[in-house]
């Protein structure tokens, strides 16, 4: 049947789509509202939101997407090149996995060991999430230009 999309296609897309939308809410409107919080208190709520987001369902839709990328671009490599796959591909892999773990990770690390009841506690806690919160836009709209990539790979 022509038309189809292949289903690492579709997983790719959709995975894309949601990771997009996960990380565009924390950062339109969740980690505004932690920041708002009185001093520290937001490093506590977040602390608790990292430890929260490791568990299977997210890491399956961040990962799994991933390895959908792979799959996908490791294919396309080797098949018809078309830029709209690979472009998603990298889009995800870079700008969504790499930047996870080169950036947001390892302040994810710095965030667990602080002390929020510390001094110097609060000022620390802003200045991590403003750059966590930076980082987490990059991947929103790494992840978001990776669906739109995908959607916009006609079908076979």
């Amino acid at each position: 049947m022509s038309g189809e999309r292949p289903p690492v296609l579709v997983v790719a897309t959709v995975g894309s789509g949601l990771v997009a939308g996960a990380f565009a809410v924390f950062s339109l409107m969740v980690l505004p509202a932690l920041t708002a919080l009185p001093g520290a208190a937001g490093a506590t709520a977040m602390q608790s939101v990292n430890r929260a987001a490791v568990r299977p369902g997210f890491m399956t839709l961040l990962f799994g997407t991933a390895l959908a990328c792979l799959v996908l671009g490791g294919a396309e490599l080797a098949g018809q090149r078309r830029p709209a796959v690979l472009t998603g591909a990298a889009l995800y892999l870079f700008g969504v996995v790499g930047v996870t773990v080169l950036a947001n990770v390892p302040l994810n690390d710095a965030l667990a060991r602080l002390d929020a009841t510390a001094p110097g506690a609060a000022e620390t806690w802003r200045e991590n999430a403003g750059r966590w919160g930076r980082w987490n836009t990059v991947r929103a709209l790494a992840a978001t230009g990776a669906a739109t990539a995908f959607v916009l790979v006609p079908a076979d």
